[in-house]
């Protein structure tokens, strides 16, 4: 059974995680999320333990218990729902404005406005 283990201390290491779910069973593995830039723990991680039983002894004992100051949340890992992206970069539209030559749209250099121009006002040639 795959297990969520949230609101960890960013002290915690996966030795430490695994030890604490290993007093209730067998642990095949421990994990705590870290960030990909700076890698310091994002606060949750999972514990995978291979006998069921043991695992939601395991959820019982451990759900809301103080670990390093901290009140874990322990309870049974859920898939994703289908389609659910990952993280990562998101293409996002910021409508058409912008800056840029872009003939009418947002600021920047824009066709036509004033300067020299002799149909829209700027400097002209009738004296």
């Amino acid at each position: 059974m795959n297990i969520y283990v949230g609101n960890l201390s960013w002290n915690l290491k996966d030795q430490d995680l695994s030890n604490l779910f290993a007093t209730h069973g067998e642990v095949s593995s421990a994990k705590i999320v870290t960030d990909k830039f700076t890698n310091r723990s994002k606060g949750f991680g999972f514990v995978e333990m291979p006998n069921d039983d043991q695992a939601q002894a395991a959820i019982a004992a451990l759900n809301g218990t103080e670990v390093d100051g901290r009140n874990i949340v322990v309870n049974e890992s859920r898939p994703k729902p289908e389609g659910s992206g990952g993280g990562g970069f998101k293409k996002r539209s910021f409508g058409n404005g912008g800056g840029g030559y872009k003939g009418g749209s947002g600021g920047g250099f824009k066709k036509g406005g004033g300067g020299f121009n002799r149909d829209r006002g700027g400097y002209s040639n009738d004296y």
